[in-house]
């Protein structure tokens, strides 16, 4: 189905502001409102147009894209199927897994206990286990291919795990990461003890490369705090924001709403895969496995880019807020991954040519893209093609919701873009 679509242009009123985080309204140049309104509503239709044509061409199986300012919701669309061919209709709040999205969660999580005192960024971390407290370097590989280890030449430190410089990296970006994981199944089982399951692919602070240092920082908000992920998100994140379709497990009436993964075929066609099962869980991820809708997106990312603000609670102080936005990793380039399998990544470079530097939970293009963000604005996104940005210049933040693998997927990555140009076309 193609037709669908749900929109609301600029909304104004009072309760609608203040459960996005009690914004404000700034009148665009001098238009009066009613000028304003003309405008933004031909871009609805314009926006409209351009995701309706992107689901009929097999672009996308479907989508949900929103965008906001500080008038409020400025835009938002849904259309094509959650699960093809014949589906039920993306709605705005049909149920999606947005994976690593949850990462900039989890960096709030762990900023939060950094300003209660209870978690340092640049002392070393809490040896919750032997991987973060006794961690070992992979050297290379001795002339039988066993690994080389040695100790870090400094502990892990927080900022390490929440910039992706610790040195614990993803195998399906890291060719050196796959060869130790062969190198490691070679190994009689009684001497595999010996060798960590996940080590280090370089010295904490010596490189950028995405990883799994924000699973860990998962870990130490539960022992810090002494609450599980789902509970600890829920009481100091969720509940406040008014997240309600957010979580780890989802019940029953939000399965029902749930959109299917499509698989990217060879010839362009999209697939849609097995429905994944709902099961018991005790163990929670900080750096992917949880649910959303772009709604509840959208009201995370308007809290950070409101200062910490969000639904009448401050969930963050402003100065924390503003070193999630602030390069933190000096000199150091980020963002761009080669896979190692392509069945569930391309490889990543959105922004070709340009620095990109990583702040607390996000990535940040340190030049303008030209028609679109502007410089210092932060963004990531999720291995099912689920994206957001958030423009703190200009006062935009968007959120966009697909469900593809590979990871960026040009046709999706495609849409994405010119559903970011329209947006800037009308701020």
């Amino acid at each position: 189905m193609t037709g669908h679509a749900s929109r609301r242009g600029i909304l104004k009123s009072a309760a609608h502001v203040a459960a996005l985080g009690a914004l404000t309204f700034n009148p665009v140049g001098s238009a009066s409102a009613r000028e304003q309104s003309a405008l933004r509503a031909g871009a609805t239709s314009k926006i409209d147009a351009l995701l309706r044509a992107a689901v009929e061409a097999g672009n996308l199986p479907g989508v949900v894209a929103m965008a906001a300012d500080d008038s409020g919701i400025i835009y938002e669309g849904a259309f094509g199927s959650r699960r093809l061919p014949d589906g039920e209709p993306m709605t705005r709040d049909t149920v999606f897994r947005v994976a690593s999205m949850i990462k900039p969660i989890t960096t709030v999580a762990a900023l939060q206990l950094v300003e209660r005192g209870k978690l340092f960024l640049d002392a070393p971390v809490p040896p919750i286990e032997p991987a973060l407290g006794a961690p070992q370097v992979l050297d290379g590989f001795d002339e039988k291919g066993r690994p080389q280890l040695r100790p870090p030449k400094r502990p892990i430190l927080l900022r390490d795990l929440l910039t992706h410089t610790s040195g614990f990296t993803y195998r399906l970006w890291d060719g050196k990461g796959v060869k130790y994981g062969e190198a490691l199944a070679r190994i009689p089982a009684k001497e595999r003890k010996n060798f960590p399951p996940t080590p280090l692919m370089f010295d904490p602070g010596e490189r950028w490369q995405y990883g799994g240092g924000i699973d860990w920082v998962g870990r130490l908000v539960e022992f810090v705090s002494g609450e599980s992920l789902d509970v600890y998100f829920r009481q100091h994140i969720f509940d406040a924001l008014g997240m309600h379709d957010t979580a780890f497990v989802i019940t029953a009436a939000q399965q029902a709403r749930e959109a299917s993964g499509h698989r990217r075929m060879p010839d362009g066609s999209l697939m849609a895969e097995p429905r994944e099962r709902q099961m018991p869980q005790h163990r929670f991820s900080g750096g992917g496995g949880i649910y959303s809708t772009a709604p509840d997106y959208l009201a995370f990312i308007l809290m950070l880019l409101n200062g910490g603000v969000g639904g009448g609670a401050r969930i963050l102080r402003p100065e924390t807020v503003a070193l999630m936005g602030r390069n933190q990793i000096g000199k150091l380039e980020a963002g761009r991954m080669h896979t190692t399998s392509p069945q569930f990544s391309n490889d990543v470079d959105f922004f070709p040519g340009i620095s990109l530097k990583w702040g607390f939970g996000h990535m940040i293009n340190m030049q303008p893209i030209p028609g679109g963000r502007s410089a210092g604005s932060l963004t990531w996104g999720g291995l099912f093609n689920t994206y957001y940005w958030i423009d703190p210049q200009k006062r935009v933040a968007a959120v966009f919701m697909t469900q593809i693998v590979p990871f960026a997927d040009p046709r999706a990555l495609g849409v994405y873009g010119a559903f970011e140009r329209a947006i800037y076309a009308n701020v």
